[in-house]
């Protein structure tokens, strides 16, 4: 267990006490602000800016409003998928699944290049057929921005949560299965009422996962922002991190903003595992 807590300090603890550290103090300057910089403890100044500054409430209503999108098509999409190739149905399983993984293994700085390509007006081929058929429609305006973004989560995503919901159901008792055809079940009821059931614990993982990478959107946004004025630099929190920490240069209020966030990380984990367990309890139960 030694290697894991020295990477665990070293990657996860010793960042957040320095951030809980950092976020207690500011850099000022006196005689109005042309004096020698210094270092002052002010407590939880920055915290109470972080939380009174509309722009940063407005960042956590976007990643709230991507996650009640963007989870529920995730899961949705990846599990009919496995649960298609998990069925018999699909032909040539392996080059399904190579394809659908394939776009996660493309970094996600270079996915969000190529789909910002697409999304942009006068250079997207998928704008110009649009206008052909008398379709006139902007990617990046403020109605289409955000499912832009959860497009582009989507596509990166799905292979690898697919790949995680087909091999738990390889993992489900074949004879569970056959019982359920003997029994009458045609293969929609045999998905819903059998299998999914059984991998409830991967579902479960894949949304906690997915959670966590939704509450740091960075790099899509961040991107696309430099084609559409919709995406300002405070569009999410991690944006509005960055923002404050290299743009403002106020590390303080950029340590108090992360620690706010992981907070808001944690206790959203601890619900949906808490729900997990207690649902799982009173199915038991039941």
């Amino acid at each position: 267990m030694a290697p894991f807590f020295v990477l665990l300090v070293g990657v996860f603890l010793a960042p957040v006490i320095t951030a809980v550290w950092l976020s207690f103090f500011t850099d000022d300057r006196s005689g109005l602000g042309f004096g020698p910089e210094s270092t002052t403890f002010v407590g939880l100044r920055s915290y109470a800016a972080v939380f009174g500054d509309p722009t940063f409430l407005g960042a956590l209503g976007v990643v709230l409003v991507f996650c009640l999108v963007y989870i529920p098509l995730l899961v949705l999409l990846s599990l009919t998928l496995a649960l298609l190739l998990d069925s018999g149905a699909a032909r040539l399983r392996p080059l399904i699944q190579l394809g659908l993984f394939l776009p996660h293994t493309v970094p996600g700085i270079i996915a969000a290049i190529i789909w910002l390509y697409l999304y942009t007006p006068g250079i997207s081929p998928v704008v110009d057929v649009l206008a052909g058929a008398d379709v006139t429609i902007d990617l990046l305006g403020v109605e289409t921005v955000i499912p832009s973004i959860v497009n582009i989560a989507i596509w990166t995503n799905l292979g690898y949560n697919m790949v995680i919901f087909y091999t738990a159901l390889r993992a489900v008792p074949r004879e569970l299965v056959e019982a359920s055809v003997v029994d009458g079940a045609g293969p929609v009821r045999t998905a819903l009422s059998v299998k999914a059931p059984l991998i409830r614990s991967s579902v479960v993982m894949v949304v906690l996962f997915s959670l966590i990478w939704t509450l740091q959107l960075f790099t899509e946004p961040m991107l696309l922002s430099q084609s559409t004025p919709v995406i300002n630099s405070r569009f999410t929190p991690s944006m509005y991190i960055y923002d404050a920490a290299f743009t403002r240069n106020n590390y303080g209020l950029a340590a108090a903003a992360s620690v706010i966030l992981l907070v808001c990380t944690v206790a959203l984990s601890y619900v949906v595992t808490r729900w997990s367990n207690r649902d799982a309890r009173r199915r038991a139960a039941g």
